[in-house]
Formats: C-alpha cells, sequence, structure tokens
C-alpha cells in the first residue's frame, strides 16, 4: 500500500511545476506522508568517515532540505546522514524563477537556484531542534552581493557549527557569479584557512568538508588536493552539478544552471576516481547515484561513502532504502565484511 501510494504521489508532483513540487514533498514530510524505516544499518554497511559515525554511507545531499524544515523525516528516511543548506549569512531569495527544470528524459535536473535560502539565524533556530540520533551537516554558502564571500563562509559556520556534525565549505555551485573562482589555489587556500580558524575555535570542533566541481581539469584537481591536504580539509565531496550538456535529450536541456542527475554519473565518477589518485583525503561519491550499483561504483571507484538528491525525483524516499539493501548484498556478495574493505578497489575502471 506505502509503494502505491508513493507512486502517486511521484506522479502528482512530477505534473506540478518542479518548484512548486519541491516545496510540496517538504511539506509531504512534515505530514509524516514518507517512508521512515529508521536508519538503515547492518555491520557492512555501518562505517566511519572523517570521525563520524554512519549507520550507512548513502546521505543526502545538500539543496534538498535547503532550509533544515524537515530534519526529523529525513533523520528516519533511512539515511546514513543528511546535508542540509546551503546557508548564507542573510536571507537572500535567489535567481528569478523559474529556475529549476525536470529532465524527465535524461533522469535529470537543472537548477540555477541561486542559494535561496532564509539565512542563518532562521536555519540556525530549525537546526537547534534537530533530532540527536542522526548525523546532520550544514552547507556553507556565501551571499550575492557579499563583499567578502570568504569571510561569509566563516561567519556562517561560527554561528551553525555548534548545532551540526559536519560542515561543508561550497564553492562549486555554478549559479552565483565568480563562486567557483574559489576553486583557485591561491583563493581557496586563503578561504580555507579562515573556515578551519573558525572551525578550531568552536566550543566542539567539527570535520569540514569541501565540495568541488566536477568541470575541473586535472591540474586545478591536482591544486584543490594540495590545498586541503595542506589545510587539513577532513573530507572532499565529488562532484556538484555540471555545466556539461553534452548526451542530453530533454528539451530543457539548453536551460542555464547546474546540471544533476544520470547524466552526471559517470563524469563525476571520473573525477572522484582521479581524486583518489592524488590524496588520502576521505572521499564522498556525489553525481548520478540512483541505484545500489551506482553507489557501490562510486565506493569501489574511491567513496567512503555517497549522496544523492536528484534520484530522489524519480525514485522516491523509499529509494534509499533499496539503496542501503542493495548494497548490503553487493558487499556480501564480493566478500566484503565492510564498506571500507571495497573503498577503491574498482579506481582502475575509472582512470
Amino acid at each position: 500500500m506505502k509503494a502505491l501510494l508513493e507512486k502517486a504521489g511521484l506522479a502528482l508532483l512530477h505534473n506540478m511545476d518542479p518548484e512548486a513540487a519541491h516545496a510540496m514533498s517538504i511539506r509531504a514530510l512534515q505530514s509524516g506522508l514518507a517512508p521512515a524505516p529508521g536508519p538503515i544499518t547492518s555491520l557492512r554497511l555501518a562505517t566511519r568517515v572523517a570521525g563520524l559515525d554512519l549507520p550507512n554511507p548513502i546521505g543526502l545531499a545538500a539543496g534538498y532540505d535547503k532550509n533544515a524544515q524537515a530534519l526529523h523525516p529525513l533523520s528516519q528516511g533511512g539515511f546514513g546522514f543528511i546535508e542540509v543548506g546551503a546557508a548564507t549569512p542573510r536571507p537572500q531569495p535567489g535567481n528569478p524563477r523559474p529556475r529549476l527544470f525536470r529532465l524527465s528524459e535524461d533522469r535529470a535536473a537543472i537548477n540555477r537556484f541561486g542559494f535561496n535560502n532564509d539565512g542563518m539565524e532562521v536555519i540556525a533556530a530549525r537546526l537547534a531542534r534537530r533530532p540527536r540520533n542522526a548525523v546532520i551537516g550544514l552547507n556553507l554558502g556565501a551571499n550575492k552581493d557579499s563583499a567578502d564571500r570568504a569571510g561569509d563562509f566563516a561567519q556562517v559556520l561560527a554561528r551553525c557549527g555548534p548545532l551540526v556534525d559536519f560542515a561543508t565549505v561550497n564553492v562549486s555551485s555554478p549559479n552565483t557569479e565568480k563562486l567557483r573562482d574559489l576553486q583557485g589555489r591561491d583563493a581557496l587556500a586563503a578561504l580555507l584557512a579562515g573556515v578551519i580558524d573558525t572551525r578550531d575555535r568552536l566550543s566542539t570542533p567539527i570535520p569540514v568538508f569541501l565540495k568541488i566541481a566536477p568541470d575541473l581539469t586535472p591540474e586545478e584537481l591536482a591544486d584543490i588536493a594540495a590545498v586541503a591536504g595542506d589545510t587539513g580539509v577532513d573530507a572532499i565531496i565529488a562532484t556538484n552539478t555540471t555545466l556539461d550538456r553534452e548526451g542530453l535529450k530533454s528539451p530543457f536541456k539548453g536551460e542555464m544552471g547546474g546540471l544533476s542527475g544520470q547524466p552526471l554519473f559517470e563524469k563525476s565518477t571520473r573525477v572522484l576516481a582521479h581524486l583518489s589518485t592524488l590524496t588520502d583525503i576521505p572521499l564522498i561519491g556525489v553525481g548520478g547515484v540512483g541505484s545500489a550499483e551506482q553507489a557501490y561504483a562510486k565506493i569501489r571507484a574511491g567513496a567512503s561513502a555517497v549522496q544523492l538528491y536528484t534520484a530522489l525525483v524519480y525514485g522516491g524516499l523509499s529509494l534509499v532504502g533499496q539503496i542501503a539493501r542493495g548494497l548490503d548484498a553487493l558487499l556480501a556478495r564480493d566478500g566484503f565484511a565492510t564498506v571500507v574493505e571495497a573503498v577503491g578497489t574498482g579506481r582502475k575502471d575509472w582512470l
């Protein structure tokens, strides 16, 4: 019965404007109209990444629950960890609508939201009421009109850091003008130094992650790996959305913004595998994860954990449990007693 209800709910959402459907899905979660199996775990799935104990390595990527409005239901959705945000110091409306496009033919999405969010004060108030039995992180962003974007990341961390288990520096969104310029070696080193200093002054320091773009050259990846290692970043999330449009079928393929979903899987996995040859920092694989097989491929390419978001648009929240249980079965099939044992064992297939 629940499967039929979820299928009917997805069909209803797909007949709505994509951004309205997104808001409706948050309200459905808040109303209890979603699968709630609780954290799914096993001896094989339980893992530790950057000092965080996860019941399973399947996480929710930032961008779905931007404003930390559905923390309690999401914590019962089967995920091993949840990332909310991005949060900026001041509230901002983001870019003009329409700014979200559903590419059903490609099982993908394009967004150009531009860090629309309620601001760190409102988000901090919600995080203060978070469930304590879940691993919850916050994606840090910068205001579009900020005179000191690097300082914005540290400001949000100082305010919200005590309320979360990890924080992610997001310099890889393509939807805020010149934000990706902060991925350059010198700019990134200065930004991360400020963030790490702020982290170290928290009453309880938390892991800091760095989220990178998939549209980087090998030289740029090498610079990022070096800077991340020098500054003490705890994990790298690879990758954010892409500007690439190769092979798309949807009539929305020409829309500006970041592309996510199935078309990103191969590109992001190759970046992940290459990055894993440059650093020993734990990696979190994102981009096109829509099945247990794809989660497993990311792990074997070098990821210690994975995140998903766009696949939920097409598969619903029950997909999380399907992926976690399927991953458990794949690990058992191949003789791995833990996730850690599988990390990087298929890297050569992606290089």
